[in-house]
């Protein structure tokens, strides 16, 4: 799955203009700040599995990966709507993209070990913005725990 979202990045059709891959990677980055900030702390965990996800999903060195962390973080300030972040996910991304980017939100929201009841909320809402199925939801809530190596 990680590989076709690379290969989906690197090869856009027609030479697509970098400022859509720059408008994707800030609202997929945007929006796992935001999940990692909605139980009001982000801790350092959580700021490393982010920028982890950042770095291998968009194959960015750690500079690359801190800016986008900057860029994303005053751009889950300055908005509370989901639909935005999501609108552009879901233009760019097939189902299985999707729904990894799902699994991606689901370690954020467990990288303090537990799971939230405004992190809940939010998993369900992005689900349903993303178009993707409870049933498929909790597929990657259990990639995402056992990538995390915890147990379900």
């Amino acid at each position: 799955m990680l590989k076709r979202l690379k290969d989906f990045l690197s090869s856009q059709p027609g030479d697509e203009s970098g400022a859509d891959h720059d408008e994707l990677q800030l609202a997929l980055a945007a929006l796992l700040v935001y999940a990692a900030h909605l139980d009001e702390e982000l801790d350092g965990d959580e700021r490393e599995i982010i920028l982890g996800l950042l770095e291998e999903h968009f194959e960015l060195d750690r500079a690359g990966a801190l800016d986008l962390f900057e860029k994303a973080w005053a751009k889950a300030a300055e908005t509370t709507q989901l639909f935005g972040m999501t609108r552009v996910i879901c233009d760019h991304y097939d189902a299985d993209q999707r729904l990894e980017m799902l699994e991606m939100l689901w370690q954020v929201v467990y990288s303090d070990g537990r799971l939230h009841d405004h992190e809940a909320s939010l998993m369900r809402r992005v689900a349903g913005l993303l178009h993707v199925s409870d049933r498929d939801s909790g597929v990657a809530r259990k990639r995402a725990l056992d990538r995390l190596g915890m147990n379900h």
